[in-house]
């Protein structure tokens, strides 16, 4: 039996103040083999070029961490994939597929997504056989699949590729989804970070600083709180059982970013995540860091 778990993370990083901490989360975690982070893209919205605004945070956030040369950081697409049947070529894709031929039945690899799935498709599309190997995608991503209410507006990492999320749900790869009934619900305050890691190192400062910047710059209003919304894939990476799953048929997603009947291949959804063990695993680890003090030993 392997003894770490092999991951791979792909982060838009730079469009809210959350990947930030599932990255800092899942490398100061000692059962994790983190392989590479794949900086994404997260549309136009806010910057022309989000996936190189995302590999700046990266870079920073290794600096930070004084692992800058020790992570490997292959840049993913720049852009969604142009139609279902046309893969967007990249190191981060080529990444994804290299450490998926690594992988054995006792040692899968798993590829956390906490934007869009362009990159997993693109893996998909360039190398078919992908799907075949002991490789389990966790994504942060779609509506909850009993959400009744109201429209609204569509869930923000599929809008970024709704084609790449129907490459991967229709391809029977092992998916667990993290939809957006579950991520909003690891919520901190900021009197919680303040209190828990506040000044215990340059980078649980910056973890804080930068979250209060977003919410300033994109929430204005009375706030003091904010998601970390992309934290359960790590938990889920750390301990699977911290989450509740049950599977549903997969579907695809229609323009509007709606279910509709797709492959029916097993897909596992999330419905809760223990936010306990997350957020106080994540704290203490970054008190540990600060404090200069080794992860605690695996045996």
């Amino acid at each position: 039996m392997a003894t770490h778990r092999r991951a791979i993370i792909n982060t838009d990083a730079k469009n809210e103040g959350d990947d930030q901490y599932a990255i800092v989360h899942a490398l100061l975690s000692p059962s994790l083999d983190v392989r590479g982070i794949i900086p994404a893209h997260f549309g136009t919205w806010r910057s022309d070029q989000s996936m190189i605004d995302s590999r700046h945070e990266v870079d920073l956030l290794l600096e930070l961490m004084d692992q800058s040369g020790r992570v490997a950081v292959a840049n993913g697409a720049a852009v969604p994939i142009a139609d279902e049947n046309t893969p967007v070529d990249s190191p981060g894709a080529r990444l994804i597929i290299a450490e998926s031929l690594l992988a054995t039945a006792d040692d899968r690899l798993y590829v956390a997504f906490l934007g869009p799935l362009t990159d997993m498709a693109s893996a998909i599309l360039l190398d078919p056989a992908i799907v075949d190997r002991p490789v389990t995608v966790i994504w942060i991503g779609g509506e909850g699949h009993d959400d009744l209410g109201l429209p609204r507006k569509m869930e923000f990492n599929l809008s970024n590729d709704i084609a790449a999320a129907n490459v991967v749900f229709d391809s029977g790869i092992t998916v667990w989804q993290v939809p957006r009934s579950v991520y909003p619900l690891v919520s901190v305050s900021y009197t919680e970070l303040e209190e828990k890691i506040a000044g215990t190192s340059e980078l649980a400062d910056y973890l804080i600083r930068q979250l209060k910047e977003w919410n300033t710059a994109y929430h204005p209003g009375p706030i003091e709180s904010r998601s970390l919304g992309d934290s359960p894939a790590v938990s889920l990476l750390l301990y699977p059982q911290s989450g509740v799953f049950r599977t549903v048929p997969a579907p695809r997603f229609g323009a509007e970013g709606h279910y509709v009947p797709g492959s029916g291949h097993p897909l596992q959804v999330c419905e809760s995540v223990d936010v306990r063990f997350l957020l106080e695993d994540m704290f203490a680890k970054l008190r540990r860091f600060g404090a200069g003090k080794p992860p605690v030993s695996l045996s």
